[in-house]
């Protein structure tokens, strides 16, 4: 009976490294492909009978609404905020969306407005709540007031490369696209929680959603720090009012999309991410969030984990192998692999696909990454509130309801 319980205890830790040599594969896959030439942009956003949508530059390059809603000012707000306007695009706008006139980032984004007067930038506040998830609220308003067809949303705390706009019109160029995102690059500060922070993308995010690409066939997902879409595909969903109380609204939008019908593209040029100054403890806290929000909006991809993790069930084979008497190598094995195969992965999506010098200076902390992650994701386990931008909440079937309410809050 020990024996058979041993030999289940290595066969599970087998699947962290099952899925080690999968990531590999589709990381590689993934960054391997040549990027698409940027250049004319023939054929983009065409209209039912196959011409070309009005608004079009003479690049032929679609005119974008680049939507950015603010809570506060994040560290180098003003450099996040200034890369969007430096931008090697034709023609574009800048819409900011504030709920509160009195907030701290506005003074950041007049400063803008004046330094550069070549580009449209527009400031809307305030802006009255429509659901529990503040920022769904203030990107339903900018929608409304983009000016153009395309649009791109983007978090206050991303800066943006001179041809992301070019990226992005580049993949709507297939009529079947009705999304795209991107991944990030890492600007974390010099500490502890800001080098776990760096890691995340190339140990979780990055194997993670390729792996689960190429699994489902598709992306079915995107991410808030850089997505794109169309109004006319996002009214097709029910726009943003529809996900208004819901936690991952950047899960639902590429969701929404591809349950449509529509391919929502990866692309392979990153944003990058300007990472807060943080406490280990404000460090655990927001993976904290992410875990209870991937519980409740993919369970199984969530429970799934747990075969993922690589250090716990290395440990747990080791230990077993020693219990049992078995050959004493059999025990270095499985923690040889984990680290080999762990920071194979780390290496290979973020120094080499990513190019982030971040992921490469920190790369010794992996295993304490690691050892992180499972215990955030135990926690999450048993948690139902989280903290998000100063408001509590519980997140239930995918909603967000504040904390002391009945139900998710709309007006």
């Amino acid at each position: 009976m020990v024996s058979i319980l041993g030999l289940t205890v290595l066969l599970l830790a087998a699947a962290p490294l099952c899925y080690y040599l999968l990531a590999l594969y589709c990381v590689v896959d993934f960054f391997r492909e040549p990027a698409p030439r940027l250049g004319r942009a023939d054929g983009l956003l065409r209209a039912e009978h196959g011409r070309t949508a009005p608004g079009c530059s003479s690049e032929n390059l679609p005119p974008v609404s680049i939507l950015k809603p603010v809570c506060g000012a994040d560290r180098d707000a003003y450099e996040n905020f200034a890369s969007f306007c430096r931008l090697d695009y034709p023609e574009y706008e800048l819409v900011f969306g504030a709920a509160s006139p009195a907030d701290s980032a506005i003074a950041i984004i007049r400063r803008l407005q004046q330094d550069f007067p070549e580009r449209r930038i527009r400031l809307i506040t305030p802006i009255p709540p429509v659901g529990s998830n503040r920022k769904v609220s203030v990107l339903c308003r900018l929608v409304e007031e983009a000016a153009h067809e395309l649009i791109v949303m983007s978090d206050s705390d991303v800066r943006a490369e001179r041809h992301l706009l070019r990226r992005v019109a580049e993949a709507f160029r297939d009529k079947d696209v009705a999304g795209a995102t991107c991944f990030y690059r890492s600007s974390a500060p010099d500490t502890l929680a800001g080098g776990l922070n760096s890691l995340g993308m190339a140990m979780e995010s990055l194997p993670g959603a390729l792996s689960a690409r190429k699994l489902e066939g598709t992306a079915r997902f995107a991410f808030g720090w850089m997505m794109a879409t169309t109004k006319k595909h996002l009214a097709e969903i029910g726009g943003w009012r529809a996900m208004a109380d819901h936690h991952s609204d950047d899960f639902e939008l590429g969701n929404r999309l591809a349950r449509a019908g529509y391919k929502v593209e990866l692309l392979r040029q990153p944003v990058e991410m300007v990472f807060p100054e943080e406490t280990l403890g404000e460090y655990l806290r927001h993976e904290l969030r992410w875990s209870i929000g991937l519980r409740n909006v993919r369970p199984a991809a969530y429970w799934g984990l747990l075969l993922t993790h690589g250090l716990p069930w290395s440990i747990a084979a080791a230990t077993a192998v020693r219990l049992l008497h078995w050959p004493r190598i059999l025990a270095m094995a499985y923690p040889a692999a984990y680290l080999v195969l762990r920071i194979g992965v780390a290496w290979v999506a973020g120094v080499w696909g990513l190019r982030d010098a971040a992921v490469r200076k920190n790369l010794w902390l992996a295993p304490l990454r690691d050892a992180a992650s499972f215990a955030v994701w135990v926690a999450g386990c048993f948690r139902q509130e989280i903290h998000w931008r100063g408001a509590a909440y519980r997140v239930k079937d995918r909603l967000l309801v504040p904390v002391g309410t009945a139900g998710p809050a709309r007006q």
